[in-house]
C-alpha cells in the first residue's frame, strides 16, 4: 500500500510538472519575443536570432504614446487597491469567522447572494454616484470602486480562518491578550499563505481590468489612462 501511494504521488508530481511547463511556454515565448531584434511580428521559430533592448527603449521613450505614464498610473491604482482590499478582506473574514454577533448568518447569506451577480451590472449606477461626487475621470475613483468590491470577496479568507483552532484564541484570551493582539500576533502569522493569495488577487484584478476603467475614465488626455485603456486606444 505504501509503495502504491508513493507511485501515485510520483505520478501526480510528474503530471503537475508537465502541466506547469506547458503553462509557462507562452509566457517564456512572450518574454523572449520582447527582446527579439528581428522586425517581423510573427516568426516560425521559438528563440530569437538576435537580442536587443531597443524594444523596451522605444516603448518607454516614444513620443506617440506615454506608455511609461500609463504604467505608473496602473501601478498606483493596483498598489493602493491591493493595500485597501487586503485590509478590508482580512478584517471582514476574521470578524465573520471568529466573532459572533446578531444577524451574522443573515449577512453571510446576503453576501453569498450578492456574489452571484456580476459586477458590471452595477457599473452604470456606480458611475453616476461617483459623477455626483465629482470623482470620475480620476484614478481615485478606480481605487475606491475596486477596494469597495473587495468586501464581498471574503469567503475564501473566512474559510481559512475557520480552520485555525479556536483553542489558540481561547488560550490567548485566558492569558489576557486583547482581540487586536490575538489577531496581530497569532492569527496573522498563521495565515500567511491566505494573505499572500489575497494580496496577489487584489493586485492583479485592477492591473488587468479594462471595462470598469474604460467607464470611469473617459478623459481624452492620454496621460490619465491606464495601460489597458491606452493599449485599446
Amino acid at each position: 500500500m505504501k509503495r502504491k501511494k508513493n507511485l501515485y504521488l510520483t505520478g501526480t508530481y510528474i503530471l503537475l510538472t508537465v502541466l506547469a511547463v506547458i503553462w509557462l511556454i507562452p509566457i517564456i515565448w512572450i518574454f523572449l519575443t520582447s527582446f527579439r531584434g528581428e522586425g517581423a511580428n510573427a516568426v516560425p521559430y521559438f528563440f530569437p536570432k538576435t537580442y536587443t533592448f531597443n524594444n523596451y527603449i522605444k516603448l518607454f521613450t516614444s513620443d506617440a504614446y506615454p506608455f511609461g505614464k500609463w504604467f505608473i498610473n496602473t501601478f498606483i491604482v493596483a498598489t493602493c487597491t491591493c493595500i485597501l482590499s487586503t485590509l478590508i478582506t482580512v478584517g471582514m473574514a476574521y470578524s465573520l469567522s471568529r466573532i459572533k454577533f446578531k444577524h451574522r448568518n443573515g449577512f453571510l447569506k446576503l453576501a453569498l447572494v450578492l456574489n452571484m451577480f456580476p459586477g458590471f451590472m452595477s457599473m452604470i449606477a456606480v458611475y453616476y454616484i461617483l459623477k455626483a461626487l465629482n470623482l470620475t475621470q480620476t484614478l481615485t475613483s478606480l481605487v475606491l470602486v475596486y477596494s469597495a468590491g473587495a468586501a464581498l470577496g471574503f469567503y475564501i479568507a473566512k474559510g481559512f480562518f475557520d480552520t485555525i483552532p479556536v483553542s489558540l484564541r481561547e488560550a490567548a484570551r485566558l492569558e489576557g491578550a486583547s482581540e487586536a493582539t490575538i489577531f496581530g500576533k497569532i492569527i496573522i502569522p498563521l495565515s500567511k499563505p491566505m494573505i499572500v493569495y489575497t494580496i496577489i488577487n487584489s493586485f492583479l484584478n485592477p492591473w488587468m481590468d479594462f471595462v470598469l476603467a474604460r467607464i470611469m475614465i473617459k478623459s481624452k488626455e492620454s496621460a490619465d489612462w491606464t495601460v489597458a485603456i491606452g493599449l485599446y486606444n
